[in-house]
């Protein structure tokens, strides 16, 4: 009896990592996740607020849309109400508060602006650069080959 007895505690298992060491993997597995996802939230709460800490009105902005502006109005603590932007003189937009990706930096703004009509591109480090241009081919009468010689299949036309 004695034996039967021993037989059938091995068969049904006496080794306690073989019967719950899968449960013990998701549950460990399960507190890591939620650990991390706490975590994650955390450092984006922080990065949010010290964003919100820079955006002051006459900051120098990039829009998630690639459009570099200066900030006008800015509601830090309710980030459901619109932001405003000057993106030139006089025109002010109203975007989304979380459009805005970034506070820039002077060094990080280059930018050049053309004007049309004008002979001398203007960048951002104020300096003038004349504006070369290339002459377009002079408009021959006859086709002509890649060579530049006359096609000989192609006649005037009279």
């Amino acid at each position: 009896m004695m034996l039967l007895t021993q037989n059938t505690q091995q068969a049904t298992g006496g080794n306690f990592l073989t019967d719950y060491g899968l449960l013990i993997l998701l549950a460990a597995l399960l507190v890591f996740m939620f650990w991390s996802s706490r975590r994650r939230t955390k450092k984006m709460k922080e990065e949010q607020e010290k964003k919100a800490l820079q955006m002051v009105p006459g900051v120098k902005v990039l829009l998630q849309g690639g459009l570099y502006g200066t900030i006008v109005e800015y509601d830090a603590t309710d980030l459901s109400q619109p932001a405003h932007i000057e993106l030139a003189p006089g025109v002010v937009i109203e975007v989304h508060s979380q459009a805005i990706l970034r506070a820039v930096e002077p060094e990080d703004e280059t930018v050049d602006e053309t004007v049309p009509g004008d002979d001398v591109i203007v960048s951002s480090s104020d300096t003038a650069t004349p504006r070369t241009e290339i002459d377009p081919p002079a408009a021959t009468d006859a086709p002509t080959a890649i060579d530049g010689t006359p096609d000989a299949d192609d006649k005037p036309k009279a």
